[in-house]
């Protein structure tokens, strides 16, 4: 996704089938294009789209199309957590799922309770992730790098009754985080009490070792299984309805406290199915997965896009790393690969990235932020994934409403984000007058149907300010779609560099500065300026190996670009800030690059 941040049903979305068969019996691999006909629009010069389908939407919980996908592929492989040395097939994980669902409900876990998640990636993390889905209880998911200011609002906002932790990930002591916050745990409490975590009642920790007394850990947890019969998991399980919620994501705002993105059943099945359809995923493939799953590329796009056609779900690592990503492609015979831009820049560039065999690749994602041409261009030329797929969307929009099809030309693959999904609409509006704009002129992007969220979790204020009247999500991105209806980003509302005058638009600048020889990725962001308002300032990681200095850089702008877009301020870097998932933070290379110059 160019944008992977982004709320109550939206009104005149899909209705969904009732009774839905299985998402493998409803695919129709007769046709590559058979999730997404000829979008239908009321004016074609209007930046309006709809996307129509020959498959329904799915009306099921997750829970029912998990045991649908065990009992048509019972002996394949589903999960492989490469660095815990688990393997599941898809038999075996419904075995630990349903025991872990047991388990929850033996604790006093039921229907609509907020579990929280705080780990990296790993076997356990998707486990809880079906099994919560079986009971109802809602997930929470914890990004793995917050800090204790962060842990406690998420935990208190949503309020969380059960944390499920892991004990420590890099400079993270988890349990050390949540002992500052409920100081109880280092006693034997059976029953916390905190008066900064009110809601919170259990923590369960993944590692054994570092448990506190107040605390369960894993395998007691699951002991607890024995005292909850199937027949009652089924019961509750039965009682679940799709379009009730189960999940809360918070949002990495640039402003103000996190938002929790609440998701439903429906939002997220139906969005990691018809994502896996477009690259046209089946039980025959394996998905190395080494995006974060607390975000929805991994446990959405990831998890769910593979749960939903059979495929086998892999871990290369817990945080990624290149050289144990490429490694399990490579001894896997991986077929499908994920991946923000920064991730495949990585891989690409490794020292022994010639030596492994990557020819199994046919298919992936690169998605989480804007994708630069070239980069582009190498995933399909080195690492053989002819058919891999670019995906705009936004965590309140479950996520995914463009992508690009895998025999899209390869121009309108390397410069869009592509077409409209199944079952959602488009439109593209002038910001400030509201009113679609024509084909070929940039608009903010707004999409509406099945994936808009259920809403902010108890915000209802920030819920009107994003999705409107009409149900229509409101982006903050600017578009532009063209006649066939292909989108392509060409940056933030907020990004936009207003020089004397002059708008321009950072995308351009980036994709430009991509052709120069020596530039690995590239930022372009404004500052304060005194004369013109704003200035431009260019943020350059170069290739390894390779030099450049402020004046060579101009120089090979000159001529090229208008004058007023050459960088007034150049900055050398070795990375960019940056969320976990990938999203380059631009506010904060701003605030820095202020500061570093003294334009305050």
């Amino acid at each position: 996704m160019s944008r992977q941040n982004a709320s109550t049903p939206t009104k005149n979305a899909s209705t969904p089938t009732k009774n839905a068969t299985s998402p493998s019996a409803q695919a129709d691999a007769s046709s590559t294009h058979a999730d997404n006909a000829s979008p239908s629009q009321a004016d074609g010069s209007l930046s309006y789209v709809s996307g129509t389908s020959s498959k329904p939407l799915l009306g099921q919980t997750i829970g029912a199309c998990f045991d649908a996908t065990v009992e048509r592929h019972a002996e394949r492989d589903a999960l492989i957590s490469r660095h815990q040395g688990q393997r599941y097939t898809w038999r075996e994980l419904q075995t630990v799922v349903n025991r872990t669902a047991r388990a929850l409900l033996a604790s006093g876990v039921t229907k609509g309770d907020r579990v929280g998640i705080w780990a990296p990636n790993c076997a356990e993390w998707a486990i809880v992730q079906f099994a919560t889905a079986k009971i109802g209880a809602i997930l929470v998911n914890i990004n793995p790098s917050y800090r204790t200011h962060e842990l406690e609002y998420a935990l208190k906002q949503s309020g969380t009754s059960t944390l499920i932790l892991q004990g420590e990930f890099k400079r993270s002591n988890y349990v050390e985080m949540i002992e500052s916050l409920v100081p109880a745990l280092a006693h034997g409490a059976t029953e916390l009490h905190s008066d900064r975590l009110p809601s919170l009642k259990r923590v369960v920790c993944l590692d054994s070792q570092r448990a506190l007394p107040g605390m369960s850990s894993w395998d007691a947890l699951l002991e607890r299984a024995e005292e909850v019969s199937d027949a009652t998991l089924s019961a509750h399980q039965a009682d679940l309805q799709f379009d009730e919620p189960i999940n809360i994501q918070y949002t990495s705002g640039t402003t103000g406290a996190p938002k929790g993105a609440t998701l439903s059943h429906h939002n997220i099945l139906n969005n990691g199915f018809f994502v896996a359809e477009r690259i046209g995923l089946s039980e025959q493939d394996r998905m190395v997965i080494p995006v974060p799953l607390y975000h929805c590329f991994g446990m959405v796009m990831g998890n769910l896009g593979c749960m939903t056609h059979g495929a086998t779900m892999i871990y290369p690592s817990d945080g990624f790393d290149a050289l144990a990503t490429l490694q399990a492609v490579s001894e896997e015979r991986a077929t499908a690969l994920y991946g923000v831009p920064t991730m495949f820049i990585a891989e690409l560039e490794h020292t022994e990235f010639t030596s492994f065999d990557l020819a199994s690749l046919r298919t992936g994602i690169m998605a989480g932020s804007i994708c630069p041409i070239e980069i582009m261009r190498q995933v399909i030329d080195k690492m053989h994934m002819q058919q891999v797929s670019i995906c705009y969307g936004m965590t309140e929009t479950s996520p995914v409403s463009l992508q690009t099809q895998t025999d899209a030309p390869l121009d309108k693959r390397v410069t869009t984000v592509g077409t409209i999904h199944p079952h959602t609409e488009v439109k593209l509006i002038d910001p400030s007058s509201g009113r679609l704009v024509n084909r070929g002129e940039r608009g903010e992007l707004c999409t509406r149907g099945y994936s808009v969220m259920l809403g902010y979790w108890e915000n209802e204020e920030a819920t009107r300010k994003s999705i409107d009247a009409a149900g229509w999500m409101h982006t903050g991105d600017l578009a532009v779609m063209d006649d066939a209806g292909y989108v392509a980003i060409v940056g933030r509302i907020k990004d936009m560099i207003i020089r004397g005058g002059e708008n321009i638009y950072p995308r351009e600048i980036e994709d430009f500065l991509y052709t120069h020889p020596s530039v690995s990725d590239v930022q372009i962001i404004g500052v304060p300026d005194e004369k013109y308002g704003e200035e431009v300032m260019a943020w350059i990681k170069l290739v390894e190996g390779e030099s450049l200095d402020e004046e060579g850089l101009r120089k090979f702008c000159d001529g090229k670009i208008a004058y007023y877009k050459v960088p007034r301020y150049v900055k050398f870097v070795d990375d960019f800030p940056m969320t976990v998932t990938g999203k380059i933070q631009k506010y904060k290379m701003r605030e820095q690059a202020t500061h570093e110059l003294g334009l305050e």
